[in-house]
């Protein structure tokens, strides 16, 4: 099996990897020196024109020292005058000169001081902003859930997870690619852009603390990668990973994941059952589709429930989960059912109501 150690979902738009990092739902400030370099570009341009306006109005202004302005003089009196207040040693005696500073100068001299202040207070308030919202976030997150990979199996995996009551600040999606994690972040999702192969992304999404974690990335060698790495980083959290052969299931269960499902054995095997019967198939795939028809959930055993038969309880029991052991409800072991007991039971989509098993 070859190891890339990058996920290909990074490649499909030809994208190159950045750095990792994390990205809050919210829009934050990018490339702050960037930003204060265009600003500075602006404040510049505001010089210029000064410097030019004064040079053009030249025989307006007197100089204490010679008496006349030339365009050395007329730089020197545009960077004081828009900086301060000036020195006096170059001051405006024409009426021209006199309102062209009146009318333009100044204004300029309030302009240039805004681009500068402002400029520096909203990085430095923005900055500040950004990294109080991020450290609060790590230290209120706790038993969360990272899925790696938000392709089609991470984007659906999110929403089940969503659908059955998990709140959009309890995931964290991991991905390499920035226009993945922008998307997650406009849904109202935290991101961390880069390779979940290395430890310092897994860390960054506090994969340490989590309680979960879905593995859905495109390649089965980056998700025996991932598994590995997760597991080394968090020994209690279940994992639970997609691969696309069947032959490398047991590798995944090898590396540390508590469940593997087999994305392309599964498909086929619902084609299959569609060919042999239709009805089974759409039932099927009912139960797949989140939200819609039926559902499958787990739920615990209340306590009318308590000393009754799996044929007795309201809900259509598939299963009778008994400390680790799986019961299927034609098993004598699962009745009658306990309190400690989790009922698999098939449902309603609609309003949760359960099926009818009087028949």
């Amino acid at each position: 099996m070859k190891l890339p150690g990058q996920d290909a979902i990074a490649r499909d738009a030809g994208e190159h990897l950045v750095t990792s990092r994390v990205k809050l739902p919210r829009r934050i400030v990018e490339r702050p020196l960037r930003q204060v370099g265009k600003r500075l570009l602006m404040a510049l341009g505001v010089l210029v024109l000064t410097v030019l306006l004064v040079w053009s109005d030249r025989a307006g202004y007197h100089d204490n020292s010679d008496g006349s302005v030339d365009f050395l003089d007329s730089v020197y009196y545009a960077t004081v005058t828009l900086s301060t207040t000036g020195y006096g040693d170059i001051v405006p005696y024409s009426d021209g000169a006199r309102l062209t500073n009146v009318l333009l100068v100044t204004p300029l001299r309030v302009l240039f001081l805004i681009i500068l202040v402002g400029t520096t207070l909203e990085v430095l308030t923005e900055r500040t902003r950004d990294e109080w919202r991020l450290n609060r976030w790590r230290s209120n997150l706790r038993d969360h859930t990272v899925i790696v990979g938000f392709g089609t199996k991470g984007r659906s995996a999110m929403q089940t997870l969503c659908a059955t009551g998990l709140k959009k600040d309890q995931l964290v999606i991991v991905d390499p690619s920035s226009n993945v994690i922008e998307a997650a972040n406009a849904e109202g999702f935290v991101g961390v852009i880069g390779d979940a192969t290395r430890s310092d992304v897994l860390l960054r999404a506090e994969l340490q603390k989590a309680r979960q974690i879905v593995i859905a990335t495109q390649r089965d060698d980056t998700a025996v990668l991932v598994t590995l790495t997760a597991r080394q980083l968090n020994r209690g959290a279940k994992i639970v990973a997609a691969v696309r052969e069947e032959e490398n299931a047991p590798l995944l269960r090898q590396s540390g994941a508590d469940a593997v499902i087999t994305s392309a054995s599964a498909a086929g095997r619902l084609l299959g059952l569609s060919v042999l019967s239709p009805s089974a198939g759409t039932v099927m795939e009912d139960l797949i589709q989140q939200g819609s028809g039926l559902d499958l959930i787990e739920r615990p055993v209340i306590k009318a429930e308590a000393g009754r038969g799996v044929r007795e309880t309201e809900d259509l029991v598939v299963c009778v989960l008994r400390g680790h052991r799986l019961l299927g409800y034609d098993d004598p072991a699962a009745s009658p059912l306990q309190l400690t007991d989790r009922l698999i039971t098939i449902v309603r989509a609609e309003n949760g109501s359960p099926l009818n098993t009087s028949a």
